[in-house]
């Protein structure tokens, strides 16, 4: 499903990625961890679309990504990826609900089926009785859950999460990394989390380690 060859990254004088090679499968729970400064979260970047590589082509659903234009690169992005971050970026003058909408309603989804949508996805990740909370009313669980929901509105292919964890107690830390496993049965898609939590990569279905800008097992 995704497809990396000769990635590198160079900012001036500094190379940050080495050549990297990988291959992911469609719905699986790929990690990727390493040291910090080992290049995971540049990697990650890259692979959904948010940089670009010096060098490399990558492929994902049979699109050359690399070789798309900015506006063609924001659509592909808009319908095929999903996002979460360490920092939910909920936008707190919205409601849960309506931060849920905002990615459908830039595919120009009609407000109706976006919001039906929307409800869909906050009552399976157990928050019906908070879709009209704003962030500052949601503890920290329900906020990135707020934002796993927001990344799956247009039913991506694959969704990139970078320390998605990283803020979250043990208990909603546990309850998050179950979440991810049990999406990927309901809805098939493909995750690649970056994580420092050793825990949630071994759970996953391939565990990537990075060091220096390189993929040194998990290839």
């Amino acid at each position: 499903m995704i497809s990396a060859s000769g990635i590198t990254k160079w900012y001036g004088n500094l190379q940050v990625l080495k050549g990297i090679d990988l291959d992911i499968e469609q719905g699986k729970i790929i990690s990727i961890v390493g040291a910090s400064g080992a290049g995971k979260t540049t990697l990650l970047q890259i692979l959904g679309t948010l940089g670009r590589p010096t060098t490399g082509q990558i492929i994902i659903n049979n699109v050359d990504i690399v070789k798309l234009r900015e506006k063609e690169l924001a659509r592909f992005r808009n319908q095929n990826i999903g996002f979460v971050f360490q920092f939910h970026h909920l936008l707190p003058e919205f409601t849960a609900l309506e931060n849920v909408c905002i990615p459908a309603l830039i595919q120009k989804i009609s407000k109706k089926k976006a919001e039906e949508k929307a409800l869909e996805l906050l009552s399976f990740l157990g928050l019906t009785d908070r879709i009209h909370h704003k962030p500052e009313e949601l503890s920290g669980g329900e906020q990135q859950r707020v934002a796993v929901a927001r990344a799956l509105i247009n039913n991506p292919s694959v969704v990139f999460a970078d320390e998605p964890s990283g803020n979250l107690d043990s208990v909603n830390k546990h309850e998050l990394h179950q979440l991810f496993f049990t999406l990927r049965d309901k809805f098939h898609q493909t995750f690649v989390i970056v994580t420092h939590d050793l825990s949630l990569a071994d759970m996953s279905d391939r565990k990537i380690v990075m060091a220096d800008g390189k993929i040194i097992s998990g290839h």
